[in-house]
């Protein structure tokens, strides 16, 4: 590689870096790297460097936060939540995956992983606490669950993936990609509950920070002891999320007439998107549009609250990395990535590279910029697209349980009765542990089994 194409890359290595030590948005510095580049190095006008700006992705992201942040203010997300866990019947042992599988349903439907995991965490942190369930566990479950969901059909992140496999002349199973991203999450969800289950009758390891002295009572702080939720001494191994704990039912509240149409209109959007295939950026802004016309106050608020932080993040690295492309760095990248060795081997590589950074910076962004290093691979066809392609999307996400991400910061931010700093480790700790398993599972499943098929 020459100089004029190592530049660039260093300064996207730097990007990653400023971002993550910073709060500045990396967007902003993609952006900016973007005309630096294009410009000096290649001679493009504003209109050259902006060629390749994600028109659609911004539209799709404005208008389903606008959408959903409308659900929100209006109550109809509370709505669908409190709807789950009156469904268990009382049975609580049950409601980690109720969170779960809610999360999971509002990702699919377009919002994002942090926007969902915003609008779950607080209700399930507050239900692990009123009945000393391990808030770890409950974070974890909540986390993945939208993670589960994230790349559907309709997703944001499904269509930037779709896009960047699509624009290098390669076809991708929508469907296919999601429920490879379901199962997989839902197979470390698992793994989570079993694992820390039975970690905490056999050791007596403490997941959740606290202790408390009766199930049902609130917790309070304790130093050393059994599991949190666990009185101490005997029976301190009782298996988080299995004992028994006293039931927790949410009275039925009335739906309103709003409700009522918020409802109608997710459905209504579902089946515009998924069975006559209208683009779903325009329709969710319809959608929101007749929500604001509910309430006008509203407007205002709901406006502020699409995720412009997203869009900017977004838009800045696809921008950059599409100024990358034209100078072939990114190719050059790909043919000494593929010098390494077996095609299966180069794969596992970029699963573990975009897994380790993503647990310290952006997922959004690292999907833009890492993806496309493996198109030229997937283009030999030694190597299943949808496989690496989703074993290298669940490898950006399934990290984010770090407290370093946004969303591993919400669980940390909403726990209760919890020693933080002592949480905080052990969501480090998790994070390890995801970063060290994860990858090398979406590879092993995702790619050498097919292979082996």
């Amino acid at each position: 590689m020459t100089s004029i194409e190592v530049l660039p890359l260093i300064a996207l290595v730097a990007m990653f870096a400023i971002a993550t030590f910073f709060p500045i948005n990396i967007g902003i510095l993609g952006f900016i790297g973007a005309f630096v580049v294009g410009f000096f190095a290649l001679g493009y006008d504003d209109k050259e460097i902006l060629a390749e700006f994600p028109s659609s992705i911004v539209l799709t992201i404005v208008g389903v936060t606008y959408f959903f942040g409308m659900a929100k203010k209006n109550g109809t997300i509370d709505l669908l939540v409190n709807s789950c866990i009156r469904a268990v019947n009382g049975r609580v042992t049950v409601v980690p995956w109720v969170f779960f599988f809610t999360a999971s349903v509002l990702t699919a439907l377009g919002t994002f992983s942090p926007a969902a995991v915003a609008l779950i965490v607080p209700a399930a942190m507050a239900f692990a606490a009123r009945t000393n369930m391990s808030p770890l566990v409950m974070g974890i479950m909540v986390i993945n669950g939208a993670h589960a969901g994230a790349f559907s059909p309709i997703s944001v992140s499904g269509v930037l993936v779709r896009d960047i496999v699509e624009s290098n002349g390669l076809s991708l199973a929508p469907w296919t990609l999601f429920l490879c991203s379901y199962g997989i999450n839902t197979l470390l969800s698992v793994l989570t509950v079993v694992g820390y289950a039975a970690l905490a009758r056999t050791r007596g390891l403490e997941f959740s920070a606290t202790g408390s002295g009766s199930t049902g009572s609130p917790r309070t702080p304790r130093g050393n002891g059994g599991p949190a939720g666990s009185p101490s001494g005997a029976g301190s191994t009782t298996a988080l999320l299995t004992r028994q704990v006293t039931p927790v039912r949410t009275a039925p509240e009335p739906v309103t007439r709003v409700q009522k149409l918020t409802l109608f209109l997710i459905g209504a959007l579902l089946v515009l998107v998924l069975v006559l295939h209208l683009p779903i950026s325009f329709v969710a802004i319809a959608a929101g549009a007749v929500l604001a016309f509910t309430d006008l106050s509203k407007q205002s608020e709901a406006i502020a609250d699409i995720s412009w932080s997203t869009v900017l993040l977004v838009a800045g690295m696809v921008t950059y990395i599409s100024i990358l492309q034209e100078m072939g760095t990114i190719d050059h990248l790909a043919e000494m990535a593929i010098t390494i060795g077996a095609p299966i081997v180069v794969a596992i590589v970029l699963c573990y590279v975009i897994g380790v950074t993503s647990a310290f910076a952006s997922s959004t962004a690292l999907l833009a910029a890492v993806i496309p290093l493996a198109m030229p691979l997937l283009g030999t066809g030694a190597l299943p697209v949808v496989g690496v392609v989703a074993a290298l999307a669940i490898s950006a996400t399934v990290v984010d349980v770090s407290p370093f991400s946004t969303n591993g910061a919400l669980v940390l931010a909403n726990a209760q009765n919890i020693e933080r700093p002592r949480f905080y480790r052990q969501l480090l700790l998790n994070a390890g542990i995801v970063v060290a398993v994860a990858p090398a599972l979406c590879w092993l499943l995702l790619v050498v089994v097919p292979e082996m098929l």
